[in-house]
């Protein structure tokens, strides 16, 4: 199983168009990413998410993360659900700030808000996220995504609870997967 330590740092070794590993494991590599396929449809059909893209866009990274990376950090509970509460909170935050009639009095702001504070939450996500040992990538996004299309109490609980789900899911397959990356 490659979720050996050696495996990690291992770029600058990487030769050739496609991973050496694969010529040997092939079905598992076929295996891990249908699954990952049949996970995320299952959480978008049960949530019906497809009428908020941008709010779930980021499972979709954090199912390559949960099914190709299931033994890294960023895979953990801690990484994957708190770095998603980290993101909603920073980027709900940051919208509603944006939001305040004295953020429209200030001209740059006035007509950069989204820019600012989308920047603002992707810093603050970052930050929150090193600090409490809790990094997932995707989750800095999630939280520019809050700012740029409005966070709403909707889009929180599809969110929260898809990768609430998605992690669920890599927990109960952990024992087939192995990090492909």
């Amino acid at each position: 199983m490659k979720h050996s330590p050696e495996r990690a740092g291992k770029l600058s070794e990487t030769t050739g168009l496609f991973d050496k590993e694969f010529k040997h494991h092939k079905g598992r590599y076929i295996l891990q990413c249908t699954l990952a396929m049949l996970c995320v449809l299952a959480v978008l059909t049960v949530l019906n998410t497809l009428s908020h893209g941008i709010a779930i866009a980021s499972l979709g990274a954090s199912s390559f993360i949960a099914f190709a990376m299931p033994y890294q950090r960023s895979s953990t509970a801690r990484a994957m659900i708190g770095g998603y509460t980290i993101g909603i909170m920073t980027g709900t935050v940051c919208y509603l700030v944006s939001m305040l009639p004295e953020v429209s009095s200030v001209p740059y702001l006035e007509a950069n808000r989204h820019e600012v504070f989308g920047a603002i939450a992707v810093g603050m996500a970052i930050f929150l996220m090193v600090i409490t040992q809790s990094g997932h990538p995707p989750a800095a996004g999630l939280a520019l995504g809050f700012v740029t299309n409005g966070a709403d109490i909707h889009s929180v609980i599809i969110v929260e609870v898809g990768i609430v789900a998605l992690y669920a899911l890599k927990t109960l397959l952990k024992p087939a997967l192995m990090d492909l990356t």
